[in-house]
């Protein structure tokens, strides 16, 4: 979640998903943390339990609190069109998690952190709201007095290859621009929209 300072490998065990990035605990520990984590003999979770699990790691994925999780799914739920795409679509056009797409800061929580001290520009103007919703057409730049900060320029090194289409980037300026929402087939998150609809509709 946004706030959540504990120990990433164990949230990562819990949901047998590398959300908080590639983790070598995980690749030794495939399997839930606790005293019977290995055990095989671990009880089947109700459907309750199921569809929970898929809202807390979609949380803990985009590090969004449950105030603001629950905001985003009103607002998809009140769009015309699949409210489980929408919601993710929302949880993609967050300022931070753009930040994080766009390769100048290496994790989500490493966005948040850029944008709340005021590294972030939208369209010229300084955000230092991570939760900011972004529009088709806004640009993302990174502050003339913070392009040589060592936290981005190490990140924009080592930018992942990997180019998303609702995104553009134009790395002499340090500016990258949010073209449009993306498509469900074109998020590479593993979460199961579908559950965390049916969780809010109980």
């Amino acid at each position: 979640m946004a706030r959540y300072i504990g120990p990433k490998s164990k949230i990562a065990r819990k949901f047998h998903e590398p959300i908080f990035g590639p983790d070598k605990v995980l690749e030794k520990k495939n399997y839930p943390p606790g005293q019977h984590g290995a055990s095989k003999k671990r009880s089947k979770k109700s459907e309750y339990a199921v569809q929970l699990m898929e809202k807390q790691k979609a949380k803990y994925t985009y590090g969004v609190l449950e105030k603001q999780f629950a905001n985003l799914f009103d607002k998809a739920s009140r769009k015309t069109g699949v409210t489980g795409e929408l919601l993710l679509k929302f949880l993609e056009g967050r300022l931070d998690n753009t930040v994080y797409r766009l390769g100048i800061a290496p994790t989500r929580a490493a966005a948040r952190q850029l944008v709340g001290h005021k590294h972030i520009t939208v369209n010229g103007q300084l955000v230092n709201i991570p939760s900011y919703a972004l529009k088709p057409g806004d640009v993302i730049g990174v502050r003339e007095q913070s392009k040589s900060l060592e936290a981005i320029t190490t990140s924009l090194s080592a930018r992942r290859v990997t180019k998303y289409n609702w995104l553009d980037w134009d790395g002499s300026e340090f500016k990258g621009t949010f073209l449009n929402f993306p498509e469900r087939d074109e998020i590479p998150e593993n979460i199961k929209e579908q559950l965390i609809v049916e969780l809010y509709s109980k």
